[in-house]
C-alpha cells in the first residue's frame, strides 16, 4: 500500500493506471510531479513513459521519443485525468501521524513544519527554510528557529527567489507575480511582519506657532505727496479737455475760463 497518499487517492491513481495500461508506480511518480504545481504542469523522468518529458496544462506535451504520437497521447491523457483529480480533491497526501510526547501532540515525522502533511516543495536559502503546501493552501517559513504558517489564499506559489532586505531572506512568486507576505493571513506562529508604531493619544501634538510678518511703516509725507500729484494730474487733464471743447466752439471763452478757474481753485 502506498504510504504517501491517502487510501482513496491511491485507489483513484490505480484506476487511472489500469485504464491506460501503465504501472501504478509510473502513475504515482507522475502524480507527485503534478502535485508540485497543483496540477498545472509536470516535469518527469519515468522510463515507462519514454524517459524525460514535460506536460503543461493547455496542450503542451513533450516526451523523449518525440515522434511517438501514441506515447504522447498516453502521457497527455494521464496528466489531464490526474490534474483534474488533484483540483477536485481526489488525490491528497496522507496527513502526518502524531505521537504524544512530554510537550503534547507533535508530528511524528520530526519535520519542522509540524502536521501540515507532505509539502509540494521545500528548500532553504540564506538561513531561511520554507515548505509549500499547494494542496491545502499553506506556506510554512522557519527563520531563527521560529515557524510561521501562512494561508496562501488563491496564490499558486511556484517560484522562490532571494530577497534583498525585508523580514525574510526569500521571496515567493505566484500567478499574480511576487507574493506580498504582509497580505497573507497567519494561521499559526509568530507574526514577523513589521507593525505600525503605537500612537500615544495622551501626547498633545504641538501646533506650529504662527509667523508674523512685520510690515514696513507707511511714510505719511510720501503718501500725501503721492495723493497731491494724482490730484494735480487729474485737474490738468480736465483743463486740457475743456480747451479742446473751446477750440471746437462747444464751449465759449467765458465758460472755459470759469471752469478752468474752478478746477484750479482745488489745488
Amino acid at each position: 500500500m502506498n504510504s504517501i497518499f491517502t487510501d482513496a487517492s491511491f485507489q483513484n491513481m490505480t484506476n487511472v493506471a489500469n485504464r491506460y495500461g501503465v504501472s501504478t508506480n509510473a502513475v504515482t511518480d507522475l502524480t507527485q510531479a503534478l502535485m508540485r504545481s497543483n496540477g498545472t504542469m509536470a516535469q518527469f523522468n519515468i522510463s515507462e513513459l519514454g524517459g524525460g518529458g514535460q506536460w503543461m496544462q493547455g496542450g503542451m506535451t513533450m516526451v523523449g521519443d518525440m515522434f511517438n504520437n501514441q506515447l504522447k497521447s498516453t502521457v497527455d491523457g494521464l496528466c489531464v485525468e490526474l490534474s483534474n483529480l488533484i483540483n477536485q480533491g481526489g488525490i491528497q497526501y496522507k496527513p502526518l501521524p502524531k505521537v504524544e510526547n512530554q510537550n503534547g501532540f507533535q508530528s511524528g515525522s520530526g519535520n519542522w513544519w509540524g502536521n501540515l502533511g507532505f509539502p509540494n516543495s521545500t528548500g532553504s536559502q540564506n538561513g531561511t527554510s520554507y515548505a509549500i503546501f499547494s494542496n491545502i493552501g499553506r506556506l510554512a517559513i522557519q527563520q531563527n528557529g521560529k515557524v510561521t504558517v501562512f494561508d496562501t489564499l488563491d496564490n499558486q506559489i511556484g517560484g522562490v527567489g532571494q530577497q534583498q532586505g525585508g523580514n525574510y531572506s526569500v521571496t515567493f512568486t505566484s500567478q499574480y507575480g511576487t507574493v506580498d507576505l504582509s497580505t497573507l493571513p497567519i494561521v499559526s506562529g509568530e507574526d514577523n511582519r513589521p507593525k505600525p508604531a503605537p500612537v500615544n493619544n495622551n501626547i498633545i501634538q504641538n501646533e506650529p506657532e504662527p509667523i508674523f510678518v512685520e510690515q514696513a511703516p507707511v511714510n505719511a509725507n510720501n503718501n500725501s505727496y503721492n495723493n497731491n500729484s494724482a490730484l494735480e494730474e487729474d485737474i490738468f487733464m480736465k483743463i486740457e479737455k475743456l480747451a479742446d471743447l473751446k477750440k471746437k466752439d462747444i464751449l465759449s471763452v467765458e465758460e472755459f475760463e470759469n471752469k478752468k478757474a474752478e478746477l484750479l481753485s482745488r489745488l
